[in-house]
């Protein structure tokens, strides 16, 4: 049970990202279907990376250049310039195409890589624990986007400003870490 317990918290710790930035994407009004497939990509990644961290993690950080995080700070950036560049009503952000999508969910799923190398002192079984990050990670996105949908909705172009500017300050922290 404490093993169940430890990985549910550790779930819920590296959804937060995930949440956050859903919280962000939601306010340039997704559609349904895109909510749903942004938060399946978000959990196959929550599933895949600490599985992957587990077995190479240990290798790839050793020879890596670049700091992971120096990288999810890039990825953020650029798409909090294209949103706030975008005028949402004439052209569509990044997040919209399967790329941005791709994108997104990588840059919110490092932090369950590098948990990936240590996991094994959680929970040795590492299909469980990527199953339960997968299905909470899908939970966060999904309710992030909804939410960031009905700020959008009550606040509208301001909210987009304020999500871009919240996604700059997140870069400028991952780049100072």
């Amino acid at each position: 049970m404490k093993t169940l317990t430890t990985t549910v918290l550790v779930g819920i710790s590296l959804s937060m990202d995930a949440f956050s930035l859903a919280l962000i994407y939601g306010t340039i009004n997704l559609k349904r279907p895109k909510i749903f497939l942004i938060a399946l990509v978000v959990a196959i990644y929550h599933f895949f990376m600490p599985l992957l961290g587990s077995q190479i993690g240990t290798f790839i950080l050793a020879k890596i250049l670049i700091n992971p995080h120096h990288l999810v700070a890039i990825i953020f950036m650029i798409i909090a310039v294209e949103m706030l560049a975008t005028n949402t009503e004439v052209a569509t952000p990044t997040i919209l195409n399967i790329v941005g999508i791709i994108m997104f969910g990588l840059a919110v799923s490092i932090d369950s890589f590098l948990t990936g190398i240590g996991l094994v002192a959680i929970n040795k079984n590492l299909i469980q624990a990527g199953a339960i990050f997968s299905v909470i990670s899908f939970m966060f996105t999904y309710l992030g986007l909804i939410i960031g949908q009905h700020l959008a909705a009550k606040y509208g172009r301001y909210a987009t400003i304020t999500g871009g500017i919240l996604l700059i300050i997140i870069s400028i922290y991952y780049l100072t870490n």
